[in-house]
Parts: structure tokens; sequence; C-alpha cells
């Protein structure tokens, strides 16, 4: 079979592995689409070289079909559509103990941790595997996983009908946050520095501005009457965009921290203080966060053709992530089926 690998030093190569069956309790998916995100080009740039173990089959934001079932797996039959939540955890740490298992203090994120979705056939636990509806088109499920951790942000955030909320940051996640926000009933306002992207966020209906030539304090100020929205998202792993959060919500507002931050930042713990606000970090998702993801994707209003800027064969990899880096694109998919759908 053909898989994506990363072999270290910032090199990617397309290679042939060997298809093993699964193991008891594993399923073997026939993968069909797998997107790729930020921390995938963090792998493949070497910016992981640290954590990861080479070389590595990576990716994450899958969709596919169940090829074979390992031994005492029980519920699937062959062909059923599915996707994965990439997490595995111990179950024994204190994180688990107070049911938060997906920030395991040992967690192994599936695709970096351990092989991941850019190879034909993936064996995987089935604890794991996540159903898809047969009506689901297999290309749009791969955002799955990346819709799960907006819906995930948004239901940590506490956000009402009638709130606003601003979206630091107009990539694919932003994008998706600003959707699922406006979805629960807020009204909401995205900055982002890049032209396209913001000429692609204003044709999805928001309201969008560039914090670079705008003086966003005084533009919210206007929007919220005086007042301050009610919940700011961090997507964009700025520093300028964290240092602003705190000037932005209203009294008693929430900062949610969405981006991963390389750095420590700068935050303005006075303004904290003074109005009371809560900052709260957000960290991949729960199982809860996929089935609303699938809900979401099935009903319609996550902008997914709108979000996929290509769909690439597996052994364009490179270049997609050197698209991606580049900015030119939102989200690419890889076609990780290609040869053996044909």
């Amino acid at each position: 079979m053909k898989a994506a690998a990363y072999l270290g030093h910032g090199r990617l190569e397309t290679v042939t592995l060997d298809a093993e069956p699964p193991g008891p309790g594993e399923l073997q998916i026939a993968v069909a689409y797998c997107g790729l995100c930020g921390t995938d080009l963090h792998i493949a740039h070497g910016d992981m070289d640290a954590r990861v173990r080479t070389p590595l089959v990576f990716g994450h934001e899958t969709s596919g079909t169940v090829a074979a079932i390992g031994a005492g797996v029980q519920g699937w039959s062959i062909g059923d559509p599915l996707t994965v939540m990439p997490l595995i955890w111990d179950g024994t740490c204190a994180a688990c103990l107070a049911g938060h298992q997906h920030i395991c203090q040992n967690l192994v994120f599936v695709g970096i941790d351990s092989p991941g979705g850019l190879q034909q056939r993936w064996n995987v636990p089935s604890s794991i595997a996540v159903p898809l509806p047969p009506g689901l088109d297999l290309r749009i499920a791969a955002l799955v996983e990346p819709v799960a951790v907006a819906v995930h942000d948004v239901r940590r955030s506490e956000l009402q009908i009638g709130d606003r909320a601003v979206v630091l940051g107009g990539g694919p996640i932003g994008v998706l946050i600003a959707t699922v926000a406006r979805e629960a009933g807020a009204d909401v306002l995205v900055a982002e520095v890049d032209a396209t992207r913001r000429g692609r966020i204003a044709a999805l209906g928001f309201r969008v501005v560039d914090p670079g030539s705008e003086d966003l304090d005084r533009l919210v100020e206007r929007w919220t009457g005086g007042v301050g929205a009610d919940v700011v998202f961090e997507v964009s792993g700025a520093a300028a965009a964290a240092r602003s959060t705190t000037a932005l919500a209203k009294v008693r507002g929430t900062i949610v921290v969405v981006a991963i931050h390389a750095a420590p930042r700068e935050i303005d713990l006075q303004r904290v203080f003074w109005r009371e606000l809560r900052l709260l970090g957000t960290r991949v998702y729960q199982r809860s966060d996929f089935d609303r993801a699938v809900e979401l994707l099935m009903a319609g209003p996550i902008p997914a053709e709108a979000l996929i800027s290509a769909v690439v064969p597996l052994a364009e990899t490179a270049s997609a992530i050197e698209e991606l880096s580049a900015g030119r694109a939102m989200k690419i998919l890889v076609d990780v089926a290609g040869e053996a759908r044909a």
C-alpha cells in the first residue's frame, strides 16, 4: 500500500508499506481522504522532531470505510463509513479519573504520537472509530475532526443566543468557530490580516475586518455599543492578537485560547482583574463534539465546499504542505485511496 511518511529533518516521501491485518480489538480502515492541518505543517517542517518518532505516517483528519475487522470487535460491518477521533488515553491518570479523558496526562494523539491516516490501509483501535451516516460524502466527512474542534471551543465558551463573539484569525478553524458560533445564535465578527481570506470569509456572510488597518478595540466598542464582546476566540497564534483579547472582552466576558502559542505571550492581567474576565484554554475535543460535528455537516450550515481549496493525490502531499505553508489555501484534502479507488 502507499503512504505519505515524514522521515525527519523536514523530509516527506511517498512510500510503499506492507498492509498488516488488524489485531484484536482493531478495525482496518480503507482511508478515503485525509485533511492537512497546522499540526501537520509543524511535523513536516521539522518543528516536532523532538516529539515524533520517524518514519511517521501522519495525518488525523480522516474518512474512510471498514476494510477488515479484528478479533473481538463487534458492531461493525465491512464497508461501514467511519472517521476517527484520534485520541488514546490511559484511563488511570488524575485527568482521566476526573472525567477529562480527552486531556489525559499521558495522551497519545494518533497521527503524531502513533501512525496516522495518510496510508491506504490503517489499523486503529475500534474504540476511537466514529460511525458516519451513509448519506455523508466521505470527502466532506474528512472535515469532522476540525469541525469537532470548533464545536468544543464554542461549547467551552458557554456562548449564548444573542451574544457577540469576536474570532481573531480567519483560517479554517477560525471560520469553523465563527460558523458554529453563528449556528448557536451569536453575532460574529472575524478579524483576519490576509486579504484573500477576508474575501472568502465575507462571502460566507460574516462581518470581517483587517486588524492591521483598523483600530479593532474601537471597532468592537462601536459594534457592541460600548459594552465589549461576550466571547473572544484567539485562533491566530499571534502575539498581537493575544495582547488584544482583554481589551475586546466585556465585563465578565470570556476569552478562549484556541491557538497553540509557540512561546509565552504578554496579556493584560490587570484588565483580567478589573473586568473579572474568564480566560479559558481549549484542547482537542470529546466524543459528544464529534457527534455534533457529524450532525452539523449533515445538516448543512458548515461551508465545507468553501473551505476545501483542493483535493490532491497522495503523491502530492509535500506540494500540498507547501501550498498551505505559503497561505495560498484554506483546507487541502489528500485523496488517499487514489489508485486503489481507480
